[in-house]
């Protein structure tokens, strides 16, 4: 039986894979902090804490959006050069080369029909990958040759309850992939408003004081306080509120990890890595969950749907 052994809320900005030089200039001559995190996340976990106790990585993708149906890579590896369209500037020509994990894919597709969705595994070495994935890798996954990784797309089309049930599924999957140890990392931002073009080289600091409003940075920490509690709850019963601010991708990247830890049930606190940061307006946080030794979940009543 697979397990799940541990989770991670993290950011993907270009900037991070901009050469020292440049991210220093941008951030008036320090370092920003989303670079340090990771770098410390992969010593405490990625090599170290629970390296020998994971074997595969699956990336909750906000960048890559699908229409009809969720997609789980199911290359047995991959590999090549990527150059962002978004920012071909910055991201240009990264090699990667991972191995993939075609059996957990086919296995989390099987449980689409029991959570009432659709999920395809997708095996063509033509489809593209996206830097929320590749940024991720070139910190945590380089070097380590032996690690698989998967990437899951978010559904355009979906909503909330669509996602939580990807995450369903996904958790069903590994628990059916004999002996699979799995870390899931949900990539993307907090609340996500750009600043416009005209403007936005006034606010490349990483100070959370270029958020693009006080109120969006305000929604932003309260959440981050709130995972810091383990209150996934909280988190999920006020998204409503939390859309106002335009988290990436409509917060889909969370709300799929959500519906693999145990959704509202689930209490594993986060540790944060790095500070909160800006990106050209966007909020940035890398936030860990560890395993609960009790397990994701606290026992709770079911809650009967009217």
């Amino acid at each position: 039986m697979g397990e799940i052994v541990g989770a991670g809320l993290l950011a993907h900005v270009p900037t991070i894979v901009l050469p020292k030089a440049d991210r220093l200039e941008l951030n008036e001559g320090r370092e920003i902090t989303l670079v340090t995190g990771l770098q410390q996340l992969r010593r405490d976990v990625f090599e170290n804490g629970t390296a020998d106790e994971y074997d595969t990585v699956v990336v909750l993708d906000s960048h890559w959006a699908t229409t009809v149906e969720f997609v789980v890579t199911a290359q047995s590896r991959r590999a090549g050069l990527f150059t962002s369209e978004e920012l071909p500037r910055g991201m240009c020509r990264m090699p990667y080369d991972y191995p993939g994990d075609p059996e957990l894919a086919h296995n989390i597709a099987q449980f689409a029909d029991k959570h009432g969705t659709w999920i395809t595994p997708i095996d063509d070495d033509h489809l593209p990958v996206y830097y929320a994935t590749i940024n991720l890798w070139k910190y945590l996954g380089e070097g380590l040759p032996d690690k698989r990784w998967v990437t899951i797309g978010v559904c355009q089309t979906g909503d909330m309850e669509d996602h939580l049930r990807l995450g369903r599924a996904l958790a069903d999957g590994i628990a059916a992939t004999p002996g699979r140890r799995v870390l899931v990392i949900a990539s993307g931002a907090l609340s996500h408003t750009f600043w416009p073009l005209r403007q936005i080289r006034d606010h490349e600091s990483s100070d959370p004081s270029h958020i693009f409003t006080p109120e969006a940075r305000a929604a932003d920490e309260e959440r981050i306080a709130w995972f810091k509690e383990g209150r996934h709850d909280r988190v999920l019963d006020t998204m409503p509120e939390f859309w106002k601010y335009r988290p990436e991708a409509k917060f889909f990247h969370y709300l799929m990890l959500a519906g693999a830890l145990g959704e509202q049930a689930c209490t594993a606190p986060a540790r944060q890595y790095g500070e909160y940061e800006n990106s050209v307006g966007t909020g940035q946080v890398h936030l860990w969950f560890d395993r609960p030794a009790a397990g994701w979940t606290a026992p709770r009543t079911p809650v009967q749907e009217p």
